[in-house]
């Protein structure tokens, strides 16, 4: 049994895909261990609890119930996710149209189901202000995924569902290998629209509809 920073410390020189599994086993107190030596039976963490953990920058989850921590991200990932707040925040602040925040923000998108993500980018509308406090307590209008090559706390598809279910409006995956960007629009719990904007093409927001902002100015390979 270890402190949070300590269980997760201990498994960082294991070779794997940089997740670790954490799980409370009594007040202060916690073990870790990679998601395939997951036993059966283990005590589920509440959002109570979730927020009583220590504070930290690395990437983490709570899926109803289980805590996943992982790796912090590359310098290219938030290089992406600085400039991309930069804009976004440029033009929302402008605008007087609500408030852009980064990663590490808790989104609690469902407390009861201890069911909390942090987004790398989130933007929550002048209308809907109430939902931030300490953190964000609901879904936000729209949040940003900057894509790793390997996925740094769960599953996309995971994490999209719940974007969709909980009553995110759109979501936007920055994909860095491909320098594109993929937009999706929700609508009753599920995708309804999805767009791939790449090059010079400029992004079509349903949440930000006069935002001018291309594919490559995001990555900035193009003049």
């Amino acid at each position: 049994m270890y402190s949070l920073h300590e269980a997760i410390r201990r498994l960082h020189s294991r070779l794997d895909d940089g997740i670790v599994v954490v799980k409370r086993l009594e007040r202060g107190t916690f073990v870790a261990y990679h998601r395939e030596q997951r036993q059966k039976g283990s005590t589920s963490m509440t959002t109570a609890e979730y927020l009583q953990t220590p504070e930290t920058v690395l990437p983490r989850e709570l899926a109803y119930g289980v805590l996943r921590v992982a790796e912090s991200p590359t310098a290219h990932h938030q290089r992406i996710v600085r400039d991309l707040t930069i804009a976004l925040h440029g033009h929302t602040t402008a605008r007087q149209l609500g408030e852009v925040l980064p990663a590490p923000m808790d989104v609690i998108l469902d407390y009861d189901a201890a069911l909390v993500v942090q987004p790398d980018i989130l933007f929550v509308s002048a209308e809907r202000a109430s939902i931030v406090s300490d953190r964000v307590h609901g879904a936000p209008d729209l949040v940003v995924e900057v894509l790793s090559p390997h996925p740094r706390v769960g599953r996309l598809e995971e994490r999209v569902a719940w974007f969709a279910r909980y009553g995110v409006r759109e979501c936007w995956l920055i994909d860095l290998a491909r320098r594109a960007i993929v937009v999706l629009a929700f609508h009753d719990g599920v995708t309804s629209e999805r767009a791939l904007v790449a090059g010079p093409n400029t992004i079509e927001s349903t949440v930000l509809p006069d935002l001018k902002l291309s594919a490559a100015s995001i990555f900035g390979y193009l003049a």
